[in-house]
């Protein structure tokens, strides 16, 4: 059984930056990919960005250039960086891991 644990939502300005975290409570972790998805009220959950074990990322083309998928195995974690944010990135975003989710964090963009 994998725990996830997301943090680092909340509401910000359109233009401004956010860094959310992930922290998973297996200690294996790093041979997994990860990815974060997020869905916004009515709309179905999407993929947002993942990252494979070896590091290879893959983006939303509606967040290239804006976003940023990272981890640290050391630390159990993986991170979103996310510049530039715009009214449309509002959602409860979730980090994901094989079959196992996390409960969520809220990012709201006001225009």
């Amino acid at each position: 059984q994998v725990r996830l644990v997301e943090s680092g939502g909340g509401l910000v300005q359109a233009g401004d930056s956010l860094r959310l975290s992930c922290e998973a409570s297996e200690r294996s972790f790093s041979v997994y990919a990860m990815g974060w998805f997020r869905q916004a009220p009515g709309k179905e959950r999407e993929l947002v960005a993942a990252i494979a074990r070896g590091g290879a990322t893959n983006y939303a083309d509606s967040v290239k250039d804006r976003f940023t998928i990272s981890r640290n195995n050391a630390k159990d974690t993986i991170y979103l960086q996310m510049n530039n944010l715009k009214p449309e990135d509002t959602a409860d975003y979730y980090c994901n891991c094989a079959s196992w989710w996390g409960q969520g964090t809220q990012v709201t963009v006001s225009s």
